[in-house]
């Protein structure tokens, strides 16, 4: 199925999208994406896309929830037990998945559900996974993310942060590793979501239609394209698709070893003052995504031209304003704060 989507190395423009979807996976500590936008402006396939260029992962055979054996802090009650009476556990290496959570899915879908009658007769636990258990490991998307239950929202938010997925029924309770990047889509003009739960996804971006003539030319013509042929058209792509998923491996190897100086935390601190967002959650985000940035472009270092780029997807949609009032990131104003610290 991969190869039937529309490779990813060919959206024309939308760099800013692309990027905030690329730094998530060298890092997905930086809490996910949301993407807003129009109606066909890639959104979705950009986002489906990336089934062709994500890493690879290390993975227990037959682990109904994927549990990496490296992290032997991060394993289901199953792989815990087995890795107690074994000493070990088999692993391995499979690439990361998309994994797409359905607009009409239900709390019991997208969590799992516990057996109760079955608890009661053997006295043993029985779990059926949802889609949290599918989604450890990989990337979860959400198309109209905004359109989804706010309890539901509440719920895999939760669980991207936490890294957990705690089930609990007539006082019975279940839990398993949950560490996925999430990404959600939207269309600003079908609602929005609440403030307190546009301010958990990391990065936010908004998408518009390219009005250049030129660009828009090449959209059709790369579309066109991939139609008549999509075998094709792929494979005339191929060689691009492996070295952004080699980039990609190579910043997550990196990330690690990313040095920050206490200027740079000095600079991360100074934007978000200035700027007058609340908490600490900005400034933990865009000291994560500053450093992905460098590990992304290659470097050991984190400078103040990663933290210019990361600032209006970590800041746009945690600032403070009126009621009706359009999201919108001041550029000027962040240059005038990079010059003045």
């Amino acid at each position: 199925m991969d190869k039937l989507l529309f490779p990813f190395v060919s959206i024309v423009g939308q760099e800013d999208m692309k990027r905030a979807l690329l730094l998530n996976i060298v890092d997905p500590g930086i809490g996910g994406a949301l993407i807003k936008g129009e109606k066909g402006t890639a959104k979705s396939t950009a986002v489906r896309s990336l089934a062709q260029i994500l890493p690879s992962r290390t993975a227990v055979p037959g682990c109904p929830f994927g549990c990496d054996p490296t992290r032997p802090d991060r394993l289901c009650p199953y792989c815990a037990e087995k890795l107690a009476k074994d000493g070990h556990l088999d692993s391995i290496v499979e690439p990361m998945r998309v994994v797409e959570l359905p607009l009409s899915a239900t709390e019991d879908r997208v969590a799992g559900t516990l057996d109760i009658e079955h608890v009661l007769k053997t006295g043993e636990k029985k779990f059926e996974p949802g889609v949290l258990a599918q989604a450890n490991g990989n990337l979860l998307y959400v198309d109209e993310v905004n359109l989804l239950d706010d309890h539901i929202v509440d719920l895999l938010l939760d669980s991207a942060a936490m890294g957990v997925n705690y089930v609990e029924r007539e006082g019975v309770s279940f839990s398993h590793p949950s560490r996925f990047v999430l990404v959600g889509t939207m269309n600003p003009e079908e609602g929005e979501l609440r403030p307190q739960l546009l301010d958990r996804f990391g990065l936010s971006v908004e998408v518009k239609g390219d009005r250049d003539a030129a660009k828009r030319m090449e959209v059709v013509r790369r579309r066109m394209a991939f139609d008549a042929d999509p075998g094709a058209y792929t494979a005339g792509v191929a060689e691009e698709t492996r070295g952004l998923r080699k980039r990609l491996e190579d910043a997550r190897a990196r990330l690690g070893s990313v040095a920050v100086d206490d200027s740079i935390l000095a600079t991360v601190v100074a934007v978000t003052t200035h700027f007058g967002v609340d908490g600490h959650r900005a400034d933990i985000t865009m000291m994560k995504a500053a450093r992905a940035n460098a590990a992304l472009e290659g470097r050991m270092t984190v400078t103040k031209d990663d933290v210019r780029v990361v600032a209006a997807p970590v800041l746009s949609h945690r600032m403070r304003r009126r009621p009706f009032e359009e999201e919108a990131f001041d550029q000027e104003e962040l240059e005038k704060c990079l010059q003045a610290i």
